[in-house]
């Protein structure tokens, strides 16, 4: 297997499995286990958090360490062993450390995989966005196998599927697998704090970090509950699959069309436009809680998730120094893409007990602070990228 094919079913292989994890799990766990909405909430409340945490301090740990490739296969071993743990029934504070331990190791198989992209794009000059579509394409397939395995036996069936899903990654990561993934170290003895303590020094960094975590953590309510949501309208669990695959399908055509269409436009006009699409989405779902307005919402995630990380993307390549970048990302992972959806996991589900339709409408909210936001700072990060090009 050569390096390029290797990458892209690395890809495909953890998506398959994202894709059951990230929308499926909380209704798995109220539905399979038993959980109240807001029990489940708090436990995946506090997994994100532990997510957070090993993604930011963890992961760059092991990796100077030990291989990425030994990364990559002790993280997924380890998952396959705890997703197995799952099977006999648990009460509730066996269901917490399990589902915590989970959060916190599973979802390491990604930056490995990311940065595996890296030193292969950097020594064998391979094709990044051929190998991250099949990431989508796994994405896409486990969202409709999901909602079909759901309709002909019931939600029990998840955690079969996401348990043959690690199988399957743990068989093939054994395999034979890039050596370059073996032989160079992701991370040296850099000092990160010093880069932190450079990263938050910076006004505009920090402003624009804020936005992103406002509209990236504004997801929660839709990524714990959006499942749930449609099927307490009686969907079938097929259709499910089909209409939460509509947002991926829109995602996949934003980015091939991004590059081309956006490079020249100002961050702080795409942060805006994110945050109003983000805005007009979850009000959408509050004032017609249907499933046809859930549906034509669903268009809108190309805005509230695509474009918003887009344009912190385009930020951090325009504004921070070359050294910095690769902390700017860790940082956006770990808090805009972990921490904050953990936290506003936690109001958005006891509002969910409340009425679904409130924990949508706490995330306009969100969208709605990181508007107000923007139109008064956009002065300040347009400077910032205006300074970086003068430079």
């Amino acid at each position: 297997m050569n390096n390029q094919r290797w990458l892209s079913m690395s890809f495909f292989v953890f998506f398959f499995t994202w894709g059951i994890f990230l929308p499926y799990w909380t209704g798995w766990l109220t539905s399979s286990k038993g959980l109240s909405v807001t029990q489940a909430s708090f436990i995946m409340g506090v997994g994100m958090i532990a997510r957070s945490f090993s993604t930011f301090f963890l992961f760059p740990y092991a990796t100077r360490k030990i291989s990425l490739l030994r990364v990559i296969r002790w993280t997924t071993f380890l998952s396959f062993i705890l997703a197995l743990a799952y099977l006999p029934e648990s009460p509730f504070g066996i269901l917490f450390v399990l589902t915590v331990l989970f959060s916190a190791i599973y979802p390491i198989i990604l930056p490995s995989a990311e940065s595996g992209a890296s030193l292969l794009m950097q020594h064998e000059r391979i094709h990044y966005g051929k190998s991250r579509s099949f990431g989508s394409i796994g994405y896409t397939v486990a969202l409709l196998l999901i909602g079909t395995v759901t309709a002909i036996w019931n939600e029990q069936a998840i955690l079969y599927m996401m348990i043959i899903g690690l199988g399957v990654g743990l068989i093939f990561f054994f395999q034979s697998a890039p050596a370059v993934l073996q032989q160079h170290p992701v991370t040296g003895s850099v000092a990160q704090k010093g880069q932190l303590r450079a990263l938050f020094a910076n006004k505009p960094f920090v402003i624009v970090l804020c936005i992103a975590i406002l509209l990236q953590g504004s997801h929660a309510s839709y990524y714990n509950y959006g499942f749930i949501f449609l099927d307490e309208m009686g969907i079938n669990g097929f259709y499910v699959g089909v209409i939460l695959n509509i947002a991926v399908l829109f995602e996949i055509i934003f980015f091939t069309l991004a590059d081309r269409l956006l490079s020249g436009a100002k961050t702080s006009t795409l942060f805006i436009v994110a945050a109003a699409g983000s805005t007009i989405r979850w009000i959408s779902i509050f004032l017609f809680p249907i499933t046809s307005v859930f549906i034509v919402t669903q268009i809108l995630h190309s805005l509230s998730f695509g474009m918003a990380h887009f344009a912190f993307i385009q930020y951090i390549s325009k504004s921070v120094p070359h050294h910095l970048i690769a902390s700017a990302q860790g940082v956006y992972a770990a808090v805009a893409l972990s921490l904050s959806t953990a936290l506003l996991t936690f109001p958005a589900g006891y509002l969910y007990d409340q009425s679904p339709r409130l924990a949508f409408l706490s995330m306009a909210v969100c969208s709605t602070g990181a508007l107000i936001v923007l139109f008064w700072t956009k002065q300040l990060i347009s400077h910032d990228i205006e300074k970086k090009k003068d430079r």
